[in-house]
């Protein structure tokens, strides 16, 4: 299991801590995990729903994304996590294309289970469809974690890395995870 901390994009806020976890568990399962401290109890949680829809523009309020990028190829996901149990995954053909809001969503990944913790949030992933669509193995593949967190001090950015002037979760330099 590889984890990374998260870093705020606005360097000056240090009120929250963030840790992502990447861990490869079977042939095409992907299970990630996401360790908050907030000593401050900054964090406004949406509320809870049932059975984990599929629910767009999920980035509103505090959610949790993960980026699955492919070597050599334009194309790429965007799994959105909410701590409310609902979910949502996108297709790019490339970088934040098509323009379209909400974006195109992506059939070929699914979720095994999303749990919100007394930690975080974890989630198991179901890559099966995508992988052997693509004929990918896991080398092929890097993956970003991000999150935009909703406080009472505004939302905050947080990601691997930000290379860009602006909080930018699509900028794949920023996905640093390889198998």
């Amino acid at each position: 299991m590889a984890s990374y901390e998260l870093n705020a994009f606005d360097r000056r806020f240090q009120s929250i801590s963030l840790v992502g976890a990447i861990e490869q568990v079977s042939p095409f399962t992907l299970n990630v995990g996401y360790w908050l401290r907030d000593p401050n109890q900054l964090i406004q949680y949406p509320e809870r729903v049932a059975s984990h829809p599929r629910i767009d523009f999920l980035w509103e309020k505090t959610c949790f994304e993960v980026f699955i990028g492919v070597r050599g190829e334009d194309f790429y996901r965007e799994i959105n996590l909410s701590p409310s149990q609902a979910w949502q995954a996108y297709a790019f053909e490339e970088y934040r294309y098509p323009e379209i809001l909400p974006p195109v969503a992506a059939y070929d990944i699914e979720l095994n289970q999303l749990k919100r913790t007394h930690y975080g949030l974890n989630v198991s992933l179901d890559l099966t469809e995508f992988m052997l669509k693509h004929k990918l193995k896991w080398d092929h593949l890097f993956i970003g974690l991000s999150a935009v967190l909703d406080t009472t001090q505004g939302e905050h950015f947080f990601a691997m890395q930000h290379s860009s002037p602006n909080a930018d979760f699509h900028n794949k330099r920023d996905w640093l995870h390889t198998f």
